[in-house]
């Protein structure tokens, strides 16, 4: 095969031409239907501009802890109280305030008076209960 015969080859199948069958590559070879499907939906792509397929996006998955202050259960009010936090504070929030009052009520901290140890160890359990019961909401949806 010539030159001139892949030169028209090549112009048949960019004009279209009745003689042309789309089946055969200019070159001989022939094309996989596969590629013939992507190249026309490639075309009616760059004809509409726009592609009639939805796009896929990754969306956070909703899970309990991404509910509104509005669906949060009243029974977690109090919680909330006990990490002086207000009611639906976000998880990073709740995890600051409840690190910062660990700090500041550990028993380890007032080991020099046992009323204070005490006192310390009460108010470090109903800390731990009152994030333990926000967290479980958030994963499990469940107080």
């Amino acid at each position: 095969m010539g030159i001139f015969d892949r030169l028209s080859d090549v112009i048949k199948s960019y004009l279209n031409d009745d003689d042309y069958t789309g089946k055969s590559h200019a070159y001989g070879r022939n094309i996989d239907p596969d590629v013939i499907e992507a190249q026309a939906e490639v075309e009616e792509f760059l004809r509409t501009g726009r592609n009639e397929r939805k796009a896929y996006t990754k969306t956070e998955k909703e899970t309990p802890g991404a509910r509104g202050k509005e669906r949060m259960p009243e029974a977690l009010r109090t919680d909330f109280v006990e990490l002086e936090l207000p009611f639906g504070a976000s998880h990073e929030e709740c995890k600051k305030a409840y690190k910062r009052l660990l700090k500041i009520h550990h028993p380890d901290r007032h080991i020099g008076n046992p009323e204070n140890v005490r006192k310390a160890t009460e108010k470090s359990a109903r800390i731990n209960t009152a994030f333990d019961r926000i967290e479980k909401w958030r994963q499990t949806g469940m107080v």
